[in-house]
C-alpha cells in the first residue's frame, strides 16, 4: 500500500496536532473575564457616564436644520402603501462590528441601540424586521439602490450623504472622540497636525471630519477594532472614533485614553432611506415620536447609551416630548467615588497575549465557527470552485482555439476578471445584478456572491488549464490524429487528460483561495446565519473587543487549506511516477528459483 511522503505525512500530522492542543486549552482553561465580555449586550443604568467635561464643539457645531416640526400620526400612515422590497417586512442593511450602536450579539442576533430601535419602531407600525448585515463603504450605495429599505449603523446624516440618500429624525448624537495613547502629547483636536498618523474606519462621518474640516490624511481602516488595535501597538499616533465605540473599546489598563470629544447639531444620526422615499421616511418619523411619547426611546437609551444629551438637542421631531431619563450624570459620579484605582498599564507582551491568546475565547469561538461559518465556507467555495472550473475549461479551449471568434472573446474575458479587484467584481454582480434577478434569489445575494466568485475564478482557472493544455507535447496531438481520431477527439481524449493532470496542484492553489476569497461576499449583505468563517471570527471579535476569535477562525481556514494542499501534491506525485511496487514475498521468491533450476 502506498503511503504519504513522511515530510507530507509529518506535516499533516503538525498542523492536527497543533488544533488539537488549542482545542483542548481552550476547553480545559478555566472561565475568566473575556469569556464573560459582550460589549454587544446593554451595559445598564450602572455604567452611566458623565457628559463629556473636554468637550470641544468648534467647527462642528451648527444650527440643526433638518429635523421635521412635526410628524404624521401613527393612525395616518398606511403601511400597505409603503414601497418595501418585501411587503411588510423592513429589509434593514446593519453592521455586525460596531457596539453599542450595531452589532451581533452572542446568540447571532443582530442587535444594539440602533436595531433595538429601529425593532421598536417597527412593531408601532406594524411591520417586521429582517436585519443583513453589510461593510459601511458600501451600505449608503446598497439603500439608494435598494438592496435595502433602511440602513440603521449609527449613520450620522451630513450633506455629502444627503445627496445619495434620504435621512429620518435624529435618534442619536455623533459625538466622536480623540483618542491617544497613554503620555501622549496630543491633548485635543487642534493639536491633529500633518505628520501624524490618525485612524480613522473608511466612509464614516469621523474621516470626513478629518479630512474636511482638520484639512488632514488619515490612515483608514474597515473596522473600529482593528484601527483600535493599532492605536493600542503603536502604529497609529490617534483614532478619531464614535464615543461610543471608543469607550467601548477601551478596557481597564490599556495604554489609550480618550482626550477630547465633540459633537455637531447638524449632523445627528438618523436612519438612511432611499432618495425621495418619503411615504417610508414620515413612517419612520412618526414610529420614532411615538416610541418617544410612551418612554420605549427613554428605556432603551437608558440601557445602551447612559449618557446625557447635548445641550441644546432631543430625538425626534422638533414637537417631540424631551425623553425622561436617569440623572446620568449623578450616577457616574456616585460610581466615579466608589471606583478604586485604576490598574497599572499592562505590558507590551501581556497586551499582545490578552489580544491574541485568550484560550476562553477560543472556546467561545469554536462552537460558532464549526456550526455556522464552516458550512457556508464549505458551500460558497464548492459552488463556486464547481462553476469556475466549467467555466474555466471552457475559456481554456476557447483560448487555444483556431477560430477567432471563440478566442479574442476569451481573452478579453481573462484580462477583464482577472484585472478587477475581487471586491468590485462582487459588487458590480451582487448589487448591479440583485434587483434583475431579485424575484428568484429573494433579494438575498448569497449565491449571487457565489457566482461573483465562480467568475473571477474562472478567469484563473482558464489560464491555468491552458497552459497546461499547451504543455502538451505536439506528438501526442499527432500519434492520435495518426491512429484516426479528429481533432476533437484528439483534444478530448488524450491532449486535455494530460494537460489536467499536470496542472492539479495550480487548480488545488486557487480553489484554496476561493476559500478565502469567500469573506468578501459579506460585501453585499448577509443575514446572520449566512455568515462564513471570517465574518464569524469578526463578529465574535467586535462583540469581545479581543482578536483571539479571529486567531480561531485562521486555525480553521488552516485545517481546511493545510491537509488539501497536502492530498493534492500526494496525488499529484502518484499520477507522476504510479503506484510503487511491492518487494515480493520470500515465499514467492523461493517459488520462482526453485522452477528456475537453480
Amino acid at each position: 500500500m502506498a503511503r504519504l511522503p513522511g515530510s507530507r505525512s509529518r506535516a499533516v500530522f503538525a498542523i492536527f496536532s497543533i488544533a488539537a492542543i488549542l482545542l483542548a486549552t481552550a476547553c480545559s482553561s478555566s472561565s475568566n473575564s473575556s469569556a464573560n465580555r459582550d460589549l454587544c449586550s446593554p451595559p445598564g443604568v450602572s455604567f452611566a457616564s458623565a457628559a463629556p467635561p473636554n468637550l470641544a464643539a468648534g467647527p462642528t457645531a451648527g444650527v440643526d436644520r433638518y429635523t421635521t416640526a412635526t410628524t404624521l400620526p401613527l393612525s395616518q400612515i398606511d403601511v400597505k402603501k409603503l414601497d418595501l422590497i418585501t411587503p411588510g417586512t423592513l429589509s434593514v442593511g446593519t453592521l455586525s462590528d460596531a457596539p453599542p450602536s450595531v452589532c451581533v450579539n452572542s446568540q447571532g442576533t443582530y442587535t444594539g441601540i440602533d436595531n433595538e430601535l429601529l425593532k421598536a419602531i417597527a412593531a408601532k407600525l406594524g411591520l417586521r424586521v429582517q436585519f443583513s448585515g453589510t461593510e459601511f463603504a458600501g451600505l449608503l450605495a446598497q439603500v439608494a439602490n435598494r438592496r435595502f429599505d433602511v440602513g440603521a449603523a449609527s449613520i450620522t446624516s451630513t450633506d455629502a450623504r444627503r445627496q445619495l440618500v434620504d435621512f429620518t429624525n435624529g435618534y442619536d448624537f455623533g459625538y466622536f472622540s480623540l483618542v491617544v495613547p497613554s503620555g501622549s502629547a496630543l491633548k485635543a483636536f487642534t493639536d491633529l497636525h500633518k505628520g501624524l498618523r490618525i485612524g480613522v474606519v473608511q466612509g464614516t462621518v469621523q474621516e470626513e471630519y478629518v479630512v474636511g474640516t482638520l484639512h488632514l490624511d488619515p490612515v483608514t481602516f474597515p473596522d473600529f477594532n482593528t484601527a483600535y488595535a493599532n492605536l493600542k501597538t503603536g502604529q497609529l499616533d490617534a483614532w478619531v472614533a464614535p464615543s461610543g465605540q471608543a469607550a467601548g473599546a477601551i478596557k481597564p489598563g490599556d495604554p489609550a485614553s480618550v482626550v477630547q470629544n465633540t459633537f455637531s447639531l447638524q449632523n445627528y444620526v438618523g436612519f438612511a432611506v432611499r432618495k425621495g422615499d418619503q411615504p417610508l421616511t414620515d413612517a419612520l418619523n412618526s414610529g420614532l415620536d411615538a416610541i418617544i411619547a410612551d418612554g420605549t426611546y427613554a428605556r432603551i437609551y437608558a440601557q445602551w447609551e447612559p449618557r446625557p444629551f447635548p445641550p441644546g438637542w432631543k430625538p425626534g421631531s422638533k414637537t417631540a416630548p424631551m425623553p425622561v431619563v436617569p440623572d446620568f450624570a449623578k450616577i457616574a459620579a456616585e460610581h466615579a467615588a466608589a471606583k478604586t484605582a485604576p490598574p497599572p498599564p499592562k505590558s507590551t507582551l501581556a497586551q499582545l497575549k490578552d489580544t491574541f491568546l485568550d484560550w476562553s475565547l477560543y472556546r467561545k469561538a469554536f462552537p460558532d465557527l464549526f456550526e455556522t461559518g464552516l458550512p457556508n465556507t464549505l458551500i460558497l467555495a464548492a459552488v463556486s470552485g464547481v462553476l469556475g472550473t466549467i467555466l474555466g475549461m471552457l475559456l481554456a479551449v476557447a483560448g487555444i482555439s483556431r477560430t477567432r471568434w471563440l478566442r479574442w472573446p476569451a481573452r478579453v474575458y481573462t484580462d477583464v476578471f482577472r484585472g478587477l479587484p475581487a471586491v468590485v467584481t462582487i459588487l458590480i454582480i451582487g448589487l448591479g445584478f440583485g434587483p434583475i434577478v431579485k424575484n428568484v434569489t429573494g433579494n438575498n445575494p448569497y449565491w449571487l456572491g457565489a457566482v461573483a466568485l465562480a467568475l473571477l475564478a474562472a478567469a484563473y482557472i482558464g489560464e491555468i488549464f491552458r497552459s497546461g493544455i499547451q504543455s502538451v507535447e505536439s506528438g501526442q496531438m499527432e500519434a492520435a490524429r495518426a491512429i484516426g481520431f479528429g481533432y476533437r477527439q484528439s483534444m478530448t481524449l488524450v491532449v486535455i487528460p494530460q494537460g489536467v493532470r499536470r496542472v492539479l496542484p495550480a487548480l488545488m492553489n486557487q480553489f484554496i483561495a476561493l476559500i478565502k476569497d469567500s469573506s468578501l461576499i459579506y460585501f453585499l449583505g448577509l443575514l446572520a446565519t449566512q455568515r462564513e468563517l471570517f465574518a464569524v471570527g469578526r463578529d465574535l471579535n467586535a462583540e469581545t473587543g479581543n482578536l483571539s476569535p479571529l486567531v480561531a477562525a485562521g486555525l480553521v481556514y488552516l485545517l481546511l487549506t493545510v491537509p488539501l494542499t497536502h492530498l493534492v501534491n500526494y496525488i499529484d506525485g502518484r499520477l507522476r511516477t504510479g503506484r510503487a511496487e511491492d518487494p515480493t514475498a520470500p515465499v514467492e521468491q523461493a517459488a520462482i528459483t526453485e522452477g528456475r533450476g537453480a
